[in-house]
């Protein structure tokens, strides 16, 4: 029999994994190594095989730590949504979006199907399941109950329904949308979704019911190219990143469009001017805030007159259903996904192409840089965290 010591070592060493799982809070993040860009804004394609996931423990914020680095493939094609922890922490879901394939001597980009399932409680954490859904599927999320998620399909203009049920996660409907959708979230009492119908500038109404979920052929207009969507946890208010010239900088200004969700059916009613090509957006827990992510050309060329070395974070005040701009807060090179903390104290922001987060700090409403970056292992794309 063992002795009491190896009883004692062993029991450390199952704790420590544990925790390296459970422990909370987590990041997930996706690199894409497949795209970057020229000094003209032209796409530079490589092959397939070198996209990671990252798991990032977050108890320092000021201090990530990566604990998982998983070879997986996904893309930055999209909004940076395409990814998600369920509220147990338990499993993780990922779509990828975006192949790239040889086309006689050259490389071009077509999109997949694919949906991966990662156990986030084995050790090592690893993929379990490989599930086929509608063609480019981008921007998802799962319910507050944990056991429903929504895919949104761009290129095959639906939403995959997916049920879970520990780790198993299954297929069980698809939702023809009539337009390209880039994202997909629901509101907090898990009765509705909003899906971002980003090409037809709307923005589509779901009702749930268990695991049913019905398209009920409502669509708010919002501003051009809502890119994507985010609810507040209160439930009062949506806001959506209207991305403006067909999801790409111009020079232009853009806008952050507000929804109310308190009134039936539910409304546009603001419109919030940001900087040129939002596409990242979080809300706050406290529902007191919002981050809008705005490009600025930063993947541009760099002759253009719009072409900045580095984007910006549009920090949004929320006040009961009003949204007003607060400032901006100049961040990394082509800025993608943020999140905020789960005690709102702190957001992270991926520069895609700087290779590595910004970390703001907030107290109350003043969101101020820390001047600390965190370096990653590749190109951040896309970043969700864990509800605690």
């Amino acid at each position: 029999m063992p002795s009491k010591n190896v009883w004692l070592f062993a029991l450390a060493c199952a704790l420590s994994q544990g925790a390296q799982t459970q422990a909370a809070p987590f990041m997930i993040v996706g690199n894409d190594e497949k795209v970057l860009y020229d000094d003209t804004g032209k796409p530079v394609l490589s092959p397939a095989g070198r996209d990671s996931i990252l798991i990032v423990d977050l108890a320092n914020p000021l201090a990530p730590k990566i604990v998982t680095n998983l070879q997986l493939k996904n893309s930055v094609i999209g909004p940076p949504n395409n990814l998600a922890i369920d509220p147990t922490g338990s499993i993780a879901i990922v779509a990828d979006s975006m192949n790239v394939i040889k086309d006689g001597d050259a490389l071009k980009l077509v999109p997949d199907d694919k949906i991966y399932v990662i156990d986030l409680q084995s050790n090592p954490v690893k993929v379990i399941d490989t599930i086929t859904g509608g063609k480019q599927p981008s921007g998802l999320s799962i319910n507050a109950a944990g056991n429903l998620a929504l895919v949104a399909n761009r290129a095959d203009k639906s939403i995959t329904v997916l049920s879970i049920s520990g780790k198993t996660v299954k297929v069980t409907d698809t939702i023809a949308m009539g337009d390209e959708v880039s994202h997909v979230v629901f509101t907090p009492d898990g009765k509705r979704a909003l899906a971002a119908k980003n090409a037809a500038n709307k923005i589509a109404l779901l009702d749930v019911a268990g695991d049913k979920v019905t398209y009920t052929k409502r669509d708010l207009v919002t501003a051009l190219y809502p890119y994507n969507v985010e609810v507040s946890p209160n439930g009062q208010i949506a806001l959506t990143a209207d991305n403006g010239d067909s999801g790409t900088s111009d020079g232009n200004v853009d806008t952050v469009s507000v929804i109310d969700l308190t009134v039936q059916p539910p409304r546009v009613i603001d419109h919030v001017t940001v900087p040129d090509g939002p596409e990242g957006l979080a809300i706050s827990p406290k529902s007191n805030l919002a981050v809008a992510v705005d490009a600025l050309g930063s993947n541009k060329d760099k002759k253009a007159f719009y072409y900045h070395k580095n984007g910006v974070v549009t920090i949004l005040r929320i006040e009961g259903k009003k949204v007003t701009k607060l400032k901006d807060i100049e961040v990394g090179g082509l800025p993608e996904g943020a999140v905020f903390t789960p005690d709102g104290k702190y957001i992270l922001v991926g520069n895609y192409l700087d290779q590595d987060f910004s970390i703001l700090r907030v107290n109350g409403t003043n969101v101020t840089d820390t001047g600390k970056r965190f370096k990653v292992p590749g190109h951040p794309a896309s970043v969700r965290i864990s509800v605690r």
